[in-house]
């Protein structure tokens, strides 16, 4: 068994099949997932897990060098990503955070239901 905090081991293959610049997304209940874009759901009921949780236990992991959101989201969710190493992080319309997403390598769907509470992450390299 696995010592470090991602313990899911479809999320744990996600991140170290990683390449540097490759995408992953950490979005909220209802973000839609492109057809082709593989999905790995989280989702238990509302708000289980949450997106901090998930991406809290990414991170345990991932190195990240930038990251986006959408324009949209609220300050105080805004706030409590940049609290955690996302690199540096951009802002974006909401519809072209979804445009961006057919790029990714994935889209981890959680349970959170508050508005836009989406995060894209483009990974970076440990050396």
């Amino acid at each position: 068994m696995k010592r470090t905090a991602l313990l899911h081991a479809e999320l744990s293959g996600l991140v170290a099949a990683m390449g540097h610049g490759d995408l992953i997304v950490i979005g909220d209940a209802g973000l839609p997932v492109p057809a082709g874009v593989r999905c790995i759901d989280l989702a238990v009921t509302r708000g289980v897990p949450s997106v901090m949780q998930v991406l809290d236990a990414v991170l345990s992991e991932l190195v990240v060098e930038r990251s986006s959101v959408a324009q949209q989201a609220a300050p105080e969710l805004v706030d409590e990503f940049k609290a955690r190493d996302i690199g540096q992080l951009g802002f974006v319309s909401h519809d072209d955070f979804k445009q961006g997403m057919a790029s990714a390598r994935a889209v981890i769907r959680t349970g959170e239901c508050t508005p836009y509470a989406n995060i894209s992450l483009w990974s970076g390299v440990a050396f």
